[in-house]
């Protein structure tokens, strides 16, 4: 679990470097994503409340801009706004080809990244230990996970893709800044661009603080060395915290050697480790219903289907790897991964 958080932070700093070139396009990839290390590295050195602090406003921004995207963008649909390609908004959802422009293929293609986009959302179950009152809190706000899915990102790509055709996307800019560059709004495309880059950070950032908190805790309990549990005045595990950066820099250095592959890379890296990660849970499920079904029974919140919802869980986790295994660029990871 500490190795998927050390990709995912590998990730999100190729895309800080990404993100970057909007408006220096002659930086080397690699610098932004090794500029942001360091500096997270001295955050997470000074303080924890200064992560937490930190957090929220990353958070906030994104939020703010997602919905600001998706009211701007409907407003400009039912305003008949249409696109240099000359087709009504909503249109472009269809009139380019079709739904599946290029058959099956592509689409079966996305579910790597699309996964990806998903890594994480294990943590809305993990925080049940911590929780005051589990009971009603863990089942509000797993519930709460297809609305908000819907909202900020079945919604924003549905704006986006009704303003823009999917086949003048540019692959190398983010889609957020697409939209307003293309109806000539140069300074909302920086800003936007602005909170694409403090997301990928934020992500980075929680990357960062997980794992040294993960070593520090596997060291405490004997299974990593015993020097990972040394912390600093201000209660922060620095060995931990160095050890983690010192990895995610293998990041730095595939953006130095390969910067056209890495994100393709890294980023299948990351959804293999935590398909991996999400298969056990549901394995530890199964096997915890089957010989603890006194506990089961008293359980207010079951998992609903089961076993069956179980076993299409697992299925689809196994469709994901079959699907990973088609294309070149993402068959390297699944062999390298393991």
């Amino acid at each position: 679990y500490w190795f998927c958080w050390i990709s995912l932070a590998m990730a999100d700093l190729t895309a800080v470097g990404l993100y970057t070139q909007y408006w220096l396009p002659d930086v080397p990839q690699w610098l932004p994503g090794l500029i942001a290390l360091i500096i997270l590295l001295i955050m997470n050195l000074a303080t924890v409340k200064l992560f937490g602090e930190l957090e929220f406003w990353f958070a906030l921004i994104k939020v703010i801009a997602i919905l600001a995207l998706i009211v701007i963008g409907l407003f400009m649909i039912f305003k008949g706004f249409s696109t240099h390609s000359g087709t009504a908004a909503f249109q472009n959802l269809w009139s380019h080809g079709g739904m599946f422009p290029n058959g099956l293929h592509g689409f079966l293609l996305s579910f790597q990244m699309v996964v990806f986009a998903f890594v994480g959302i294990e943590l809305v179950g993990l925080t049940a230990g911590e929780t005051k009152d589990p009971e009603k809190v863990i089942p509000k706000a797993i519930n709460n996970i297809p609305v908000r899915v819907l909202l900020f990102y079945i919604g924003a790509l549905l704006v986006i893709m009704s303003i823009y055709p999917w086949d003048v996307i540019n692959p190398n800019e983010s889609p957020f800044v697409q939209v307003f560059a293309a109806v000539g709004i140069i300074a909302a495309a920086s800003i936007i661009n602005f909170v694409v880059l403090t997301s990928a950070a934020s992500a980075s950032n929680s990357a960062v603080f997980s794992t040294s908190r993960m070593i520090y805790s596997l060291a405490k309990e004997h299974n990593a060395p015993g020097a990972m549990t040394k912390l600093t005045s201000r209660k922060v595990p620095s060995n931990a915290l160095f050890f983690s950066a010192v990895v995610i820099l293998i990041g730095i250095t595939l953006n130095y050697i390969m910067p056209e592959q890495v994100f393709t890379l890294i980023t299948s890296i990351s959804t293999i480790c935590f398909i991996f990660i999400w298969g056990i849970t549901v394995i530890c499920h199964l096997k915890y219903r089957r010989t603890r079904p006194d506990l089961a029974k008293t359980n207010k919140f079951k998992m609903p289907l089961y076993p069956f919802s179980n076993y299409v869980v697992l299925g689809f986790l196994a469709f994901i790897l079959i699907v990973l295994a088609l294309a070149q660029d993402t068959r390297v990871s699944l062999f390298v991964t393991p």
